[in-house]
């Protein structure tokens, strides 16, 4: 049988007096520590430092979930489809057009 071993946090303090910086090893439950161990002051503060997270992959989509609105987007090859038809519906609508010629546009 495995025994389960509990990890404790490690929290970073720094003294205002001294400026000495140390790790220590507490409980949730545990007060935190106040007086230096170097200067004896009670100076003592807990340091937070920001959690460095990596995001891998290809990226987040709006598709990922669903909005709190409850709409619903469309996908990205729905919107391609519709841009590709409508790309094509403004070239067939500028063959249809009657084009002036260049002598029109001198005799007037």
């Amino acid at each position: 049988m495995v025994a389960e071993v509990a990890t404790m946090p490690v929290y970073v303090y720094h003294c205002d007096e001294c400026d000495f910086q140390f790790e220590q090893q507490q409980k949730f439950s545990d007060k935190p520590l106040k007086r230096c161990p170097e200067c004896g002051k009670d100076s003592l503060h807990k340091v937070y430092t920001p959690v460095g997270v990596i995001y891998k992959g290809s990226g987040f989509y709006s598709t990922d979930h669903r909005s709190s609105s409850g709409a619903n987007f469309p996908s990205r090859a729905k919107k391609e489809e519709k841009e590709k038809a409508e790309a094509a519906d403004s070239t067939k609508h500028e063959a249809e057009k009657p084009k002036s010629s260049s002598k029109e546009k001198m005799d007037s």
